[in-house]
């Protein structure tokens, strides 16, 4: 994806938000159509959504006069989705709110669709909006064919151009690196290196108190409300971005200086679940799981991984995570009381002097036996090699 600022005038701005609108009523109501289907009634398929489409316009003024190519590629985005939920990749596709859910997809982009002002921005056709222009950051490959634009809760608008991203190349001198993902430090490599994602200062944690404590005060629907759910709002587009730069950043680094990245192989989504439970059976330690959930998410797990194999596909192995952090990445040796605490690793079987619990951690996944991102068990061209560690391991 090469995504893009974009900068809309009042006039545009409403009529991309009514794209998002149109966009957003036609998901909801494949999602209702779905959610009425009961064995032995199957649910309407694309092409009879787009009928029923066909005739909402006729009938509602206010759906005939927005985009038709917009409306139509919700309906093509929600069946794609269901094939995903089918085939186990992705989860069943729910609702979209207003206001967290805004934005949507247009087909058919043509080069001439894309014009470049000067060395800063660029502008772009949006069918029933016109030319709208957007800051160009990048530069933008010819077999774009799509794009999406969004609008953030801070009221940000974007748009990203559908690309497949290059591989970087590597160093080509088998070099092997084994990264651990953690709380307290983001990322541990191998190497030594203690990496943390710049989060927000401690000037913004306070005045992020001080919002959400307003917040908390303001009446519903008061004007008051409306500007403290603003202010948060740009306070956290701030951390996102910060988090999404240095991601970018660490993973360009590692795909540049290593050959094989090792990663350990961790469910994220399934270790963020809520721990609330049932009614019937209610959870324990719900609001210390709940803190450990965000923890997770600001740390940028998921999004680590997936930049990791755009930009070293094929050079990317996952080990199993089990008894990474107990194992001693000298003599082998595992057991609960090598790890003294959060960050100190001392084992109790050798004469190692104590080091980092995160980086014996991911020694111990450097030189683990990788499953690699293609799925193959031990098939990998760098599965046998040693890693190469620093001279103070």
């Amino acid at each position: 994806m090469c995504r893009f600022r974009l900068f809309p005038i009042p006039e545009q701005a409403a009529g991309l938000a009514e794209h998002c609108r149109h966009a957003r009523f036609v998901w909801n109501l494949a999602v209702e159509q779905q959610q009425h289907w009961h064995p032995g009634r199957q649910a309407p398929r694309y092409d009879e959504q787009c009928a029923q489409l066909t005739a909402a316009r006729a009938e509602y003024e206010w759906l005939a006069a927005g985009s038709q190519t917009v409306q139509q590629q919700a309906l093509r985005d929600f069946a794609q989705a269901m094939r995903n939920f089918f085939n186990d990749t992705h989860r069943l596709p729910t609702w979209r709110k207003a206001g967290t859910h805004e934005g949507f997809r247009q087909v058919g982009l043509k080069l001439h669709h894309i014009k470049r002002l000067n060395r800063r921005y660029g502008q772009v056709w949006v069918p029933k909006v016109g030319w709208v222009r957007f800051r160009w950051t990048r530069t933008i490959p010819g077999t774009v064919k799509s794009y999406r634009v969004t609008l953030d809760r801070s009221g940000r608008w974007h748009i990203a151009f559908a690309a497949i991203p290059d591989c970087l190349p590597g160093p080509n001198d088998g070099s092997v690196v084994g990264v651990d993902r953690g709380v307290a430090v983001s990322v541990a490599l191998s190497s030594g290196e203690l990496l943390g994602i710049p989060g927000l200062r401690a000037g913004e944690i306070q005045r992020l108190r001080k919002l959400q404590q307003q917040l908390a005060r303001a009446q519903r629907g008061s004007n008051r409300r409306a500007r403290a759910k603003l202010a948060i709002a740009r306070l956290r587009a701030r951390e996102t971005d910060r988090r999404h730069d240095w991601v970018e950043k660490t993973t360009t680094d590692l795909a540049h200086r290593f050959d094989t990245i090792r990663i350990e192989d961790l469910d994220v989504r399934a270790m963020t679940r809520s721990a609330r439970g049932t009614r019937d059976c209610p959870g324990t330690n719900v609001a210390q799981k709940r803190g450990l959930n965000r923890e997770i998410s600001r740390q940028g797990w998921g999004v680590l991984v997936a930049r990791l194999k755009h930009k070293a596909q094929g050079r990317l192995e996952f080990v199993p995570a089990a008894h990474t952090s107990q194992r001693c990445s000298q003599c082998g040796h595992v057991a609960p009381e090598n790890r003294k605490s959060q960050a100190v690793f001392q084992c109790a079987a050798c004469d190692a002097g104590p080091c980092n619990a995160d980086v014996n951690a991911a020694r111990n996944i450097a030189a683990g036996r990788a499953v690699t991102a293609r799925g193959d068990l031990g098939t990998s061209r760098s599965v046998n090699r040693e890693p190469q560690l620093c001279p103070s391991a």
